[in-house]
């Protein structure tokens, strides 16, 4: 007899059935709960988690778009959002000020670039300025844009992945073969520019902030910088010390962190100097992501080296 829709059977199968979806349901829980959830305090460090940690991470850079997160200040919300983070990844070099102020869980901190503590940049710069909605600040004291020199970028995804291998030890291997794809990949534009910046290693260059000091360092820029704001025109008296520095330092070509509005743009150039937009990347972009703003930023400098793309 044909027992095809006969009752027990159908009853059979559907409690294996329903059996294989509570274990399936019961896997996907358990990885789940496994992930590691990890904060950042800025977006490459963000990458670097991203990256190194694939699937079995959940990374969070709460700062909004258009802030700047080294003067970034989090809401009461958010900060209790880092307190409960499984990895709260620091860049150290006295970035993000408002860890300082707040109570964060030692035992969860991370200072990516403890080892090169010893090679951290002091600046005397004091000007204070305000760009985007942080408030204003000054850039003296310590130069916090340690992943502009590829070298110490690497160094900083390794403490990532120690610190993911920790806390995680089953997923160690994977995490050393993605940051080793990682470093690879970066130690790859830190020879792309010893190669573009060897070509001419006087020329002199302009900066419109004071944000590429280790860039400067480590790829040998003869490099001199200004206190200007893409979205705002410099008054007369930052003209007049433009004027002044070039006088002593003939640059015809200024970096940028972003597109300068048209009137900068113009009055640039009808002094003989050109604009090079080689954006930091603190902030998640609008576009692409940190390998390929790094690429483009590279792709940038070429140009006043000589250099073929």
């Amino acid at each position: 007899m044909n027992c095809y829709g006969c009752p027990r059977i159908n009853a059979a199968w559907l409690g294996l059935w329903s059996l294989v979806v509570i274990c399936l349901s019961s896997l996907s829980s358990a990885a789940a709960a496994d992930k590691l959830q990890v904060y950042t305090v800025n977006y490459p460090l963000a990458y670097f988690a991203e990256r190194i940690g694939g699937d079995y991470v959940d990374v969070l850079f709460p700062a909004q778009a258009g802030t700047d997160p080294a003067f970034w200040m989090p809401d009461t919300a958010t900060i209790a959002a880092y307190q409960q983070a499984d990895l709260i990844l620091l860049n150290g070099a006295d970035y993000a000020k408002w860890v300082k102020k707040v109570s964060l869980p030692r035992r969860k901190l991370v200072n990516t670039s403890s080892p090169f503590r010893g090679d951290y940049i002091t600046s005397s710069d004091d000007v204070t300025h305000q760009h985007g909605p942080g408030g204003e600040h000054a850039h003296a004291g310590t130069a916090f844009t340690t992943w502009l020199d590829f070298s110490q970028a690497a160094r900083q995804a390794e403490q990532v992945a120690m610190a993911m291998k920790k806390l995680r030890p089953a997923h160690a291997e994977l995490f050393a073969a993605n940051v080793q794809q990682l470093q690879h990949e970066l130690m790859q534009l830190d020879a792309r520019l010893h190669e573009i910046t060897a070509s001419k290693p006087d020329l002199p260059l302009l900066a419109s902030h004071p944000v590429y000091q280790y860039l400067a360092r480590r790829y040998g820029l003869n490099l001199r910088a200004v206190m200007w704001e893409p979205d705002t025109y410099p008054d007369a008296s930052s003209w007049q010390v433009f004027k002044s520095l070039q006088e002593t330092h003939p640059a015809h070509w200024m970096l940028w962190e972003d597109e300068p509005v048209d009137k900068t743009r113009e009055r640039l150039l009808s002094s003989g100097v050109n604009i090079v937009v080689f954006i930091p990347c603190m902030n998640r972009p609008e576009q692409g992501d940190f390998m390929t703003v790094m690429q483009a930023n590279i792709k940038a400098l070429s140009e006043p080296f000589n250099v073929p793309h």
